[in-house]
């Protein structure tokens, strides 16, 4: 197992931080998810830290994780809130995120959510189409208001990362083809109620090489400088998010550190404020999904280690074919087999790693999925009618449910018989 901040082998057991996830799991019913406090902290203040020299406001992208005590920790430590809906609003603003530290992305904010947002007075919007920018208008002149935005420029970068996850070519749904967007600058500077004060790029998630980064940051440097010459007073530069991590043993993302520099060396000529949007890159590694062995089952050509915890509850394997390093929470063998380990839900998608090289386990034996804090509990479902995974907090030798899971009745309620049936 590759070492990760916070989650080490102590005596041959798995601890997050100074507990042990075995002694979770005598409490806690298998699976859930476990997240160091510390580690959170600490991959926060390092982007502090890294872009300390430059004027920079760093807004978390809520959807890698947005459970109230990640965002509440995150908000008391001075971050921002990138968010993509109503409900992210919501959930920043009610764990302590200033209304003036928050960024509205998403390429298809409705009347209802942009309403929403004006009426807290945001940061920014950051503007993904031309009819999206005459709704804000007219919403915010019908209040008497002023909308502060950003276009979301497309710079047709190739990020080099999962196809699902990239957002800077011209074929993907995001942003405005920067070969269009000096015309939709003009327009949106026509506008009533609307406040044009930066630019918007993100090319994609899970970058691990910072030379498409590079790209985009250059190409956006030349596009402000023209529409400056334009008249337009540009203050703000939003550089996204997207930055990697390490999965796999061998992933070798880049550090903050080289990263602000790249940023301060495309872009810091300009004097604008940076906003940054890093959410897989605080979160991702600093969380584990602990599930339980149910069979070991052999087939005619494969071994199957069947666990408890399934695509409902972690879903980037079966979508993205996502690899997660999985490891036994109790070391007690140097014997190895292989295995498929795959999950309880009925479809052949339910697979977490094929042909895996892993110690020889049995049931009931502990787990863990590893660098599941990010886009994991969070893209979860009730599929199967299983139960959404507990999320457990841990700081130190205490730790904490911050999450409960429900009660079957709960799932089961939340449906409705017609009156007429």
């Amino acid at each position: 197992m590759k070492t990760q901040a916070h989650i080490s082998y102590q005596d041959n057991t798995m601890h997050v931080e100074k507990v042990s996830v075995a002694a979770m799991a005598k409490d806690i019913p298998t699976p859930f998810y476990c997240y160091s406090y510390t580690a959170i902290k600490e991959n926060y203040l390092a982007y502090q830290q890294a872009f300390a020299e430059q004027d920079t406001l760093i807004c978390y992208a809520v959807k890698a994780n947005s459970n109230q005590a990640i965002l509440s920790l995150l908000a008391s430590l001075g971050a921002g809130a990138d968010v993509v809906s109503e409900g992210e609003i919501r959930r920043a603003l009610q764990a302590g995120v200033p209304a003036n530290k928050i960024v509205f992305s998403g390429v298809a904010k409705t009347r209802k959510e942009i309403a929403y947002a004006l009426s807290h007075n945001i940061f920014q919007f950051n503007v993904e189409s031309e009819p999206e920018l005459q709704l804000i208008s007219e919403l915010a002149s019908a209040q008497n208001l002023t909308a502060c935005i950003s276009i979301r420029v497309n710079p047709n970068v190739c990020a080099n990362t999962h196809a699902k996850i990239t957002t800077g070519k011209s074929e993907n749904k995001f942003g405005i083809p920067i070969t269009k967007a000096r015309s939709v600058y003009h327009f949106a500077a026509s506008l009533p109620g609307i406040k044009v004060q930066g630019v918007d790029v993100h090319i994609g998630s899970q970058l691990t090489d910072l030379a498409p980064f590079e790209q985009a940051f250059n190409k956006v440097a030349e596009f402000v400088d023209t529409l400056e010459e334009d008249g337009h007073d540009i203050s703000i530069i939003d550089i996204g998010g997207g930055l990697g991590i390490d999965y796999a043993e061998d992933d070798t993302p880049p550090n903050k550190d080289a990263y602000a520099k790249l940023a301060k060396k495309c872009l810091g000529h300009l004097n604008c404020k940076i906003v940054v949007e890093p959410g897989r890159s605080i979160v991702g590694n600093t969380g584990i999904l602990v599930s339980s062995v149910v069979y070991v089952k052999k087939g005619e050509e494969r071994q199957f280690l069947i666990i408890d915890a399934g695509m409902n509850d972690l879903i980037r394997p079966s979508m993205y074919d996502a690899y997660h390093q999985i490891t036994p929470v109790i070391r007690n063998t140097n014997e190895t087999a292989l295995y498929d380990v795959v999950g309880p839900v009925c479809e052949t998608g339910d697979t977490f790693s094929k042909n895996r090289e892993l110690p020889v386990l049995q049931s009931d034996d502990l787990v863990a999925i590893l660098s599941c804090g990010a886009y994991g509990s969070v893209m979860s479902s009730t599929y199967n009618t299983r139960l959404f995974a507990p999320e457990i907090m841990v700081k130190d030798e205490q730790y904490s449910v911050i999450r409960s899971r429900q009660s079957y009745q709960d799932v089961i309620e939340q449906d409705v018989i017609p009156p007429w049936w």
